[in-house]
């Protein structure tokens, strides 16, 4: 019996220790009601760790000790989020700080500033982004003093949060080690001076995701790197009608979280070209990543930082870095590029185009989009067509192939002589590629090749 006491007072003396869960400020329309004539800012940090993913901590303690979970050695994610007109929690969050913690042993902490940015007054809210950012540099100066580092520091920011990152990067003279602005806010930003938004001065790396140019979000490039998904525009699986109700206007702004937090949960490469503009891409003149080649293809997401430092070279030459790729309308929104490349040995092709589909592991064959199916073949000139696959293709047994003349000149009886023809994956560029040499065509006749692994030379 005694024992038993004993038990129980010591579970009654734990359970009053255990201090309760914080919980991300949860407000409603009538706050924004309140807001016209009551306007309030208070901001909060939330702190997760892997030690308490369930359970979310003050970052520091009410003495401004710092949290004993949070370790000033590991990379510290700072996740800000936007405007909020109805006061509710950001529909994403929980499940971006799962995903997150999942991949990465860092420190989160959750910048709640919805008491500021719940108001029907978009102005206010862009005003309070301001004083959002001298708070956590305050906040932040205190982490300084405790052996955390700047460098260790990656800003999220979703909306006007972007532009909240931007404006504490330069509070701390671009010292931050990474700014990641997911469709930064538009409305009262565009056209803006360097110091009035977020820009590539405010961190040692800024890559920005851009899906709702021409609503919500900004068109102009802000970072070392800029993505447009689909152009940036019109997002695959959105609502086109306003009878959507906010769906048809939130959706294109948030399909930018939703493909970075995809890039992190998945094993798909959300592999981007470098390319003047979404029309050139869409043309198939930017297969060519060249200058990348360390890397490949530039990635879209959390990986981004892999290509750090040729965008930082870049930078120096005045060189932005504008890349732009296709996703599907449903998670994980993954697709997969090839690019196939042709040798032709005689300039009778150069009026005509090729298309091609892979058999794929299952016995099918996968037909692919190809982007600018025209192209100009002359002697010896090696041209390359880019193709999107919905699914991946691996151990790739049989290339189905078919050439088609564009002018009215046709010839059944006519040869078409290629060279080389060289199959290769963007998306995966560590698989080798696949060759096949010495083909003949003949016009709108598919003919069924089995490559094999290119010759060392070729690749």
């Amino acid at each position: 019996m005694r024992v038993y006491i004993f038990l129980c007072l010591m579970c009654w003396a734990r359970s009053e220790n255990k201090r309760p869960c914080l919980k991300f400020s949860e407000l409603t329309i009538k706050d924004s009601f309140r807001d016209l004539f009551n306007p309030k800012m208070e901001i909060f940090l939330i702190m997760y760790t892997r030690n308490n993913l369930n359970c979310a901590e003050p970052l520091l303690e009410q003495d401004n000790s710092l949290n004993v979970n949070f370790n000033t050695s590991k990379k510290t994610v700072w996740l800000v989020h936007g405007y909020r007109p109805l006061g509710s929690i950001p529909s994403w969050l929980q499940n971006f700080l799962r995903i997150l913690l999942n991949q990465y042993d860092v420190n989160i902490v959750v910048v709640d500033w919805n008491r500021g940015a719940t108001t029907f007054i978009y102005d206010r809210a862009v005003k309070n982004t301001r004083k959002v950012a001298v708070s956590l540099s305050e906040c932040i100066q205190k982490l300084l003093k405790h052996g955390a580092s700047l460098d260790n520091f990656h800003f999220i920011g979703m909306s006007l949060g972007a532009h909240i990152s931007g404006f504490v990067g330069k509070i701390f003279q671009g010292q931050l080690g990474r700014i990641t602005g997911l469709d930064p806010a538009g409305p009262k930003f565009s056209r803006k001076p360097s110091n009035g938004r977020l820009h590539y001065t405010d961190a040692k790396f800024v890559d920005v995701i851009h899906s709702d140019t021409d609503g919500l979000g900004i068109k102009e490039p802000l970072g070392h790197i800029d993505f447009y998904p689909n152009g940036g525009k019109k997002q695959p699986g959105c609502p086109k009608s306003i009878f959507a109700g906010m769906k048809f206007f939130k959706c294109d702004h948030q399909r930018a979280v939703h493909l970075f937090m995809a890039a992190l949960e998945t094993n798909c490469n959300f592999i981007s070209f470098p390319c003047h503009s979404y029309k050139d891409y869409k043309t198939g003149s930017c297969v060519d990543c060249d200058n990348f080649k360390k890397n490949s293809c530039p990635r879209l997401g959390y990986q981004a930082e892999l290509w750090k430092d040729v965008l930082e070279e870049r930078m120096k030459t005045s060189l932005r870095t504008t890349v732009f790729l296709d996703t599907t309308g449903i998670n994980p929104f993954c697709t997969y590029y090839f690019v196939l490349s042709v040798i032709a040995l005689d300039n009778t092709m150069k009026d005509g185009y090729i298309t091609f589909k892979l058999l794929n592991q299952l016995g099918r064959f996968e037909e692919p989009r190809l982007y600018k199916k025209n192209k100009s073949f002359y002697k010896l000139q090696e041209v390359k067509i880019l193709a999107q696959f919905l699914n991946d293709v691996v151990n790739i047994s049989s290339i189905g192939l078919v050439y088609y003349q564009s002018s009215n000149q046709q010839c059944s009886t006519c040869q078409y002589s290629i060279q080389r023809l060289m199959l290769k994956s963007l998306t995966y560029p560590e698989r080798p590629p696949l060759c096949k040499y010495d083909i003949i065509l003949k016009e709108n006749e598919e003919v069924f090749l089995n490559p094999c692994t290119c010759e060392p030379e070729e690749i």
